[in-house]
């Protein structure tokens, strides 16, 4: 397999003082793209421990100042500082809302391009950094390369399994000064409110999603039992968040968070296109559902035909006993 051989600069998330699920992620795939080292840039305090396990050989941290780094120019103004600094191959990030904006910003500043939402990443045989993403609600495949200057990927949550490297990493830490921009500046953060959250995983960054949908009946009891049971996140179609049965914040979809777990379990969720198109790269899509006709059927890997009240316990159930035995 060919690679690169310089620097591969990562740009890391952390919550509450560790690093983020998709940063592993993230971290894993660039160690498989260069036999140089991996670098990580930390807008937070670093979770160097972590870095370390993942292979990192040295953290920069950028001197922020009195800016917060969820404003977008602050944040992609530090990261150039760091590539001025470091001059890497390339600048991977995750995929998140965050993650495009500040991927667009660095690849418009650098004068090349930024590919968002990969699901792979490779290196061809002319060292070309290629990124696999998939469009038109999960029909195609494509593979695109950054055909002048820096590239800037970010990867979507879940592509990769995350994984500490043979070797841990010294991830040494570095400060970088950085001189701001007014428009850096124009704006600053005056209070912070944290969204409520819970032991779930987020639903973009999980690996295992529980949908409901119109079948559920604004019941999302037993879509939560299963997705406790399994270790998922709870997502939910648009008719059942605009009806009012769970928050809007779970909705998954064209319109809602676009979703590539390994497990999908639909409950009586139809499979209209605005829904499909925001989860149709799942790995595996499980579905209940008592219409046989309902198109979701079409893209399941495994469909059942039947009620989901009757269905949903005796999977639960059964999981139960698996696991005791």
């Amino acid at each position: 397999m060919t690679t690169l051989t310089g620097t591969v600069l990562v740009v890391v998330d952390h919550a509450g003082g560790a690093l983020t699920g998709p940063s592993a992620e993230v971290l894993t795939l660039a160690r498989g793209l260069t036999t140089g080292d991996v670098d990580a840039v930390a807008l937070a305090e670093p979770d160097t421990t972590a870095l370390a396990r993942l292979g990192v050989a040295t953290v920069h941290v950028p001197d922020l100042g009195p800016l917060a780094p969820e404003i977008a120019p602050v944040a992609a103004e530090a990261v150039l500082a760091v590539v001025a600094a470091v001059r890497p191959e390339a600048v991977l990030l995750v995929s998140s809302f965050a993650g495009k904006e500040v991927a667009a910003r660095l690849a418009v500043a650098l004068g090349s391009g930024a590919v968002v939402d990969a699901t792979a990443v490779s290196v061809d045989g002319g060292g070309r950094l290629l990124a696999s993403r998939s469009v038109l609600q999960g029909t195609w495949e494509t593979s695109c390369a950054v055909r002048r200057g820096l590239p800037v990927v970010a990867v979507k949550p879940t592509a990769v399994e995350a994984a500490d490297a043979p070797v841990p990493g010294p991830a040494t830490v570095s400060a970088v000064p950085v001189t701001f921009s007014a428009v850096a500046r124009a704006v600053r953060v005056v209070s912070r409110t944290a969204h409520p959250g819970g032991s779930r995983a987020p639903l973009g960054e999980a690996k295992v999603v529980v949908v409901g949908g119109r079948g559920v009946e604004g019941d999302f009891s037993l879509v939560e039992q299963l997705a406790d049971e399994i270790g998922g996140a709870v997502g939910a179609t648009r008719v059942a968040t605009d009806e009012g049965w769970i928050d809007h914040s779970a909705q998954v979809g064209q319109t809602g968070v676009t979703i590539s777990p390994r497990l999908y379990v639909g409950l009586g969720v139809s499979g209209a296109i605005h829904h499909t198109a925001g989860m149709q790269t799942a790995e595996t899509i499980v579905v209940v559902n008592n219409d046989p006709e309902a198109p979701i059927f079409e893209i399941a890997d495994l469909g059942v035909v039947g009620d989901l009240t009757e269905v949903v316990p005796q999977a639960v159930a059964e999981l139960r006993r698996l696991r005791q035995g």
